[in-house]
């Protein structure tokens, strides 16, 4: 896994061996990164469930001025770091390793974020959980976007009624990634 644009392109990140996180294939975040280009520039970024930390190591590099990086699991979050060290992108780093509910508890009332990107352990509903919390604190600007990846078969029926609207969908083979605003009324 490499970082794949900007000031850090083509330097390896390392990332957890095993089944514990699904690192984002190179292809996938290029994609992703494609549709978001535009908004990366000075932009506020929030990586809850990280992992290894390459899609906000990614934001960073393609000009995000400040991520925020969360992830409850010790052996990840030291790769965060290392990875942040390598791409020398740690004085725009903010580190958090505890859950992401923690995290956005611990978080609520001091930051707003321009991108949320979510990606939690299948199956599990987190977020679901994640985007109801979103919903009655003001962690996302006006204009922001929140992005899960998800499992091809993770509903969002629900989130009209959480007070967002799917603005995109872009489905992989295994994977998409749901694109969600606030709803305007």
């Amino acid at each position: 896994m490499r970082v794949i644009a900007g000031s850090a392109r083509r330097l390896q990140l390392k990332t957890l061996d095993g089944l514990d996180t699904r690192p984002t294939t190179d292809r996938i975040k290029e994609t992703l990164f494609n549709m978001i280009a535009d908004g990366l520039y000075g932009c506020t970024f929030l990586d809850l469930f990280a992992g290894s930390g390459s899609i906000g190591i990614e934001a960073l590099s393609r000009g995000a001025k400040k991520a925020v990086f969360v992830e409850k699991n010790p052996k990840a979050m030291a790769y965060v770091k290392e990875n942040l060290a390598h791409t020398k992108l740690s004085d725009q780093a903010e580190t958090m390793q505890t859950d992401a509910f923690g995290a956005l508890a611990r978080l609520r009332g001091r930051r707003q974020f321009d991108y949320i990107y979510m990606d939690p352990p299948y199956g599990k509903e987190l977020e679901r959980k994640a985007l109801a919390y979103l919903t009655e604190c003001a962690l996302l600007e006006e204009d922001g976007v929140i992005i899960i990846e998800a499992a091809l078969d993770t509903p969002f029926d629900y989130a009209e009624e959480l007070g967002y609207t799917i603005v995109k969908v872009k489905t992989y083979k295994t994977n998409k990634h749901v694109f969600l605003e606030k709803s305007r009324i």
